[in-house]
């Protein structure tokens, strides 16, 4: 299936999309792009862990899941940003669904290390007939990142990874990383387009910094053998460069770095 668009917004940014981020969302789907959304909500989920009085600690950016996190995590993400962000798209005139990777088995994941990180998962299948299905329906899905084990646990995903997955397993056009920056800036300038090799320069001298690195540098996780471009796009102030694409940078992987 062609077209299709897998955008990941951050938990941190889904409070701050702009109105017209959903009108362009309905304007690529009018365009013939399919969108699927995976979704994040680290913010969320530590302010009700804090809320709750359970503490949780951090192994290498991943927040080490217990069982009662997991009730926690599964709480936050399927009850509450889940359908907020779904009533928004519905809202904004597409027809939309709110999936946990749970649901039709959509996710399954295999633990990292369950020593270390407890109940945290890599996506290891994804069950992208049910997304065929509901993009068939004009249908679009919007996936919080739980995914079950084959152990019969539920597994935390990072929404990052995860948003990676299902680009890859939809052979998706394009991977879209939604933040509250435009793109990559060099001299007060937008990079319409930049490479992997280039991004890394840009760190070493400066150009990228603070807060964007780990932007920059999620967004190039994505990339693998089946996604070949991702895009850093604003939410907060969205805007297309055409009917099919969004304003922002698209990263590529250098000719001769595979």
């Amino acid at each position: 299936m062609q077209g299709i668009i897998v955008f990941k917004c951050g938990g941190s940014s889904i409070d701050e999309l702009s109105e017209d981020f959903f009108t362009n969302l309905q304007t690529l789907k009018e365009a013939g792009m399919k969108p699927v959304i995976v979704h994040g909500g680290g913010p969320a989920i530590a302010n009700m862990l804090e809320k709750l009085e359970i503490e949780f600690e951090f192994f290498d950016g991943l927040r080490k899941t217990t069982d009662e996190m997991m009730d926690v995590v599964e709480m936050v993400l399927v009850g509450n940003v889940n359908p907020n962000l779904t009533r928004r798209v519905n809202d904004s005139g597409l027809n939309a669904v709110g999936l946990s990777g749970s649901d039709y088995n959509l996710l399954k994941a295999t633990p990292i290390e369950y020593e270390r990180y407890g109940l945290v998962g890599e996506v290891s299948q994804v069950n992208v007939q049910v997304i065929h299905n509901l993009l068939a329906d004009g249908v679009t899905p919007i996936i919080s990142p739980i995914a079950i084990g084959a152990d019969g646990l539920r597994y935390n995903v990072n929404a990052d990874t995860a948003a990676g997955a299902v680009a890859s397993a939809l052979l998706a056009r394009q991977l879209v990383f939604v933040t509250d920056v435009p793109g990559i800036l060099k001299d007060d300038i937008l990079q319409e387009e930049v490479t992997t090799t280039e991004i890394n320069e840009y760190i070493e001298d400066g150009t990228i910094y603070g807060g964007m690195i780990p932007k920059v540098k999620a967004a190039m996780k994505g990339l693998n053998s089946h996604v070949q471009e991702v895009m850093i796009v604003n939410g907060k102030k969205s805007e297309l460069k055409d009917t099919t694409t969004l304003a922002g940078t698209t990263i590529k992987v250098a000719v001769g770095s595979k």
